[in-house]
């Protein structure tokens, strides 16, 4: 099935089943422990071995010699992996470009230079310490952004040039009445999710299956392909449940490989857990970012220029954090300016992380527009609503699919009580406690791929749909589900979903907030289609054939949906791909962030009182699933405004803090209060369901919210994430 025309009626818009709050159906097994995680797979993978990573000591040189002698004779050891006999391993074809194994080169800190094996995980670990390893430690490693940041090119392409210009910026900068030019830095980040990469990996002839956590599988297959140098039909991934992921798991990474060879050395399943120490340095990150912001202003609030520069760094061949991203988007402005360059480092390779360009660049952007209205003397909501547009800042001819931003920002400050904010920092007291409220824009491209389902009905009316598509937390089960339940006018207890296997049809998988959106309009493909089976072998005229109730109801005839298929079963399948829609609509999704915080006058503390997410998406398919999304995401967002921050020692290359001791991730207990509000939208134009991601929405305007609420508890501006005591205890108000 091709969408190539925005989305008229369908069987999607009767809502019996899709858009209500539903419980996700495999909640009950997280609940009781009987969810199968990537690395608790025993009985499939009977008498697995345990691998223990053996990280580098350096973050850029040369192995000169690896000593396993010792390793080898501790009890339980079974082999140990290295270069010298892993034998020839190709690269990732998609995205990561680092290398899964060091030797004789290493390219980062904490790169896997051996992986023990052993009978029990603890005689693993226990021989690793016996690895002796001799470096040649490179004297020439670049590992500063800011030194590194004047010589930098252009970053390579990533949605979209890495330059734009229209009209003059640099002119109607200079004589703008009302200007601000400002710099702001974000840190390196961590994804820090719950469950670590892991794998269990084994090998019947010459066939590969690994049971792994990884969001993307497709990918994943063709990856590990590669790099075993295997055909792909020899590879089977399984991933059923995920525990966390945010885009750290959205391609192989050394766990995946390191097991594949291990298993094929000692010729039995290996089970592989990057260790929690090693996957701040090991595996994939968010880039620092540097960004200058300039925005020029007519004196009544209407912006006439806007400029967005960032340097962030990644290794060669790697991909760019584009901070500017948003600003393309956002505001209007007849005279605009982006740019984004990217400095190679010898650091770990950065990689996608939740939200990934919009996050940054918000955190620069909506606190530059926060600065901005007050300039102006401007209330920071009518200063956005004033700059909104109904086409793409970018490219004027361009309509956005769907834009009810200025509904989000309103409904927001009437719901949070912005009117109570007063506009004069520092000037709210409760006790001891400076409380501010902030507020920010959120925007986050709507992106969908090509998504294939597999759908059986049988005698019973049970219809079973099968997909590569994964869950990393977000409800992927549920609403696939009840999409399923709604086309085929059955109630969701008669669907069954099967997840994350590569003998599934292929989907893209879980990331970029497209995997709601493409997973599920790759089962209306399916749906649809045997809808239309189920019709032909009936007689029936499809287009006057009502399916309600677990019936196909068709002039006056009934007959019930199982009865179709009989003793056996109907079984389609069917691929959703995509015109151009995409090009002649500007499609992102459009939110509104609003905090409220508390400044201990005497410590600096920060604490969250309460916040509020405004979300325009299309259609939430399952609004419950939805919000728990959200307020995980600004979870996510507090973290980055007030504690994450992985410490980098510029003088040997490598994260300090790569522990969850060290690096501070906020729960929801930090928070007492939040809430979501969705908009009640379809967007035709987005999908055939008419809906869109929004898991990565809810991230994207929580940081500048935040530092714009902490400027209103205490006067004091801080462009440096994270907002931490060292950079404003000493500004702090006097006490009265």
């Amino acid at each position: 099935m091709k969408f190539d025309t925005p989305a008229t009626a369908n069987p999607t818009d009767r809502l019996k089943v899709l858009g209500r709050s539903t419980d996700r159906i495999e909640g009950a097994l997280k609940t009781r422990g009987a969810a199968t995680y990537a690395y608790e797979f025993h009985d499939a993978a009977p008498n697995a071995a345990y691998g223990y990573i053996v990280g580098s000591a350096i973050a850029t040189g040369q192995i000169d010699w690896i000593d396993t002698k010792d390793a080898m004779k501790a009890p339980g050891v079974l082999d140990v992996v290295t270069h010298e006999n892993a034998g020839a391993l190709g690269r990732n074809r998609f995205i990561v470009t680092a290398r899964h194994l060091a030797g004789p080169e290493v390219d980062h800190y904490h790169q896997a230079v051996a992986l023990v094996i052993a009978e029990t995980f603890e005689q693993a670990r226990a021989a690793a310490n016996l690895v002796r390893v001799s470096y040649t430690r490179s004297d020439d490693g670049r590992f500063d952004l800011t030194e590194a940041k004047d010589g930098a090119p252009l970053a390579p392409p990533f949605r979209g040039a890495p330059e734009t210009a229209l009209g003059d910026f640099d002119g109607a900068f200079a004589v703008a009445p009302v200007k601000l030019d400002e710099t702001y830095t974000t840190p390196d980040q961590s994804h820090a999710m719950m469950e670590p990469h892991a794998t269990i990996a084994s090998w019947e002839g010459g066939r590969l299956t690994c049971w792994t956590s990884l969001q993307i599988l497709d990918f994943g297959r063709t990856d590990m392909s590669l790099i075993l140098g295997i055909p792909k039909e020899n590879v089977r991934l399984i991933s059923p449940y995920i525990g966390g992921g945010f885009g750290a798991k959205g391609f192989v990474l050394s766990d995946c490989v390191l097991a594949a060879v291990a298993a094929r050395m000692v010729k039995r399943p290996v089970k592989v857990m990057i260790q929690r120490p090693l996957l701040f340095n090991n595996t994939k990150h968010r880039s620092a970012t540097m960004q200058r912001i300039r925005i020029g202003a007519q004196r009544d609030g209407k912006i006439t220029a806007i400029g967005h520069e960032s340097w962030c760094y990644n290794v060669p061949n790697g991909l760019p954090e584009s901070a500017p991203q948003p600003t393309k988007s956002l505001y209007a402005g007849a005279n605009r300016m982006t740019r984004s360059k990217m400095a190679i480092l010898d650091l770990p390779e950065c990689g996608q992380m939740r939200a990934p360009c919009e996050v940054p660049g918000l955190m620069a952007l909506e606190v530059a527009m926060d600065e901005m209205a007050e300039k102006l003397g401007m209330d920071p909501v009518d200063f956005r609503v004033m700059n909104d547009t109904q086409f793409s800042p970018e490219m004027p001819s361009r309509p956005f699919s769907q834009r009810h931003f200025v509904e989000c920002l309103r409904t927001g400050a009437q719901c949070f009580g912005w009117s109570k904010r007063n506009p004069r920092p520092g000037s709210i007291q409760d006790g001891r406690w400076l409380i501010g409220m902030g507020m920010a824009g959120a925007v986050r491209a709507h992106l969908i791929f090509p998504s294939s389902a597999r759908v059986r009905l049988d005698g019973k009316g049970i219809v079973t749909v099968e997909t590569d598509m994964t869950d990393i937390g977000t409800g992927s089960y549920t609403i696939i589900a009840q999409t399923a339940a709604e086309i085929m006018g059955i109630s969701l207890d008669k669907v069954v979903v099967h997840l994350g296997d590569t003998s599934f049809p292929a989907t893209p998988g879980s990331g970029g907030q497209f995997g709601a959106a493409s997973s599920t309009a790759g089962v209306y493909a399916a749906c649809m289609k045997l809808r239309e089976t189920v019709a032909r072998q009936l007689g029936f005229d499809l287009e006057k054939a009502d399916f309600v109730g677990g019936q196909v109801v068709f002039d006056g005839n009934s007959v019930a949906l199982g009865d179709v298929a009989g003793e056996g079963e109907l079984v389609v399948e069917d691929r959703m791909e995509y015109g151009d829609l995409a090009k002649k609509y500007d499609q992102q999704t459009f939110g509104a962030n609003f905090s409220e915080v508390a400044v201990d006058s005497l410590t600096g503390e920060v604490r969250v009182r309460r916040m509020l997410m405004v979300c325009g998406a299309g259609r939430i398919f399952n609004p419950k699933a939805a919000r728990s999304q959200v307020m995980g995401a600004m979870v996510m967002g507090v973290g980055a405004a007030l504690t994450e921050d992985m410490g980098l020692d510029t003088r040997f290359g490598y994260f300090v803090n790569h522990d969850l001791a060290s690096y501070e991730v906020p729960v929801h207990a930090d928070i007492p209060h939040q809430e979501v509000i969705f908009l009640d939208e379809t967007d035709p134009v987005a999908s055939p369901l008419k809906g869109k991601g929004v898991g990565e929405l809810g991230i994207v305007g929580t940081a500048p919210s935040i530092a714009n609420a902490v400027y209103n508890a205490t006067g004091i501006r801080v462009r440096e994430y994270p907002i931490t005591l060292d950079k404003y205890l000493h500004r702090l108000p006097a006490i009265n």
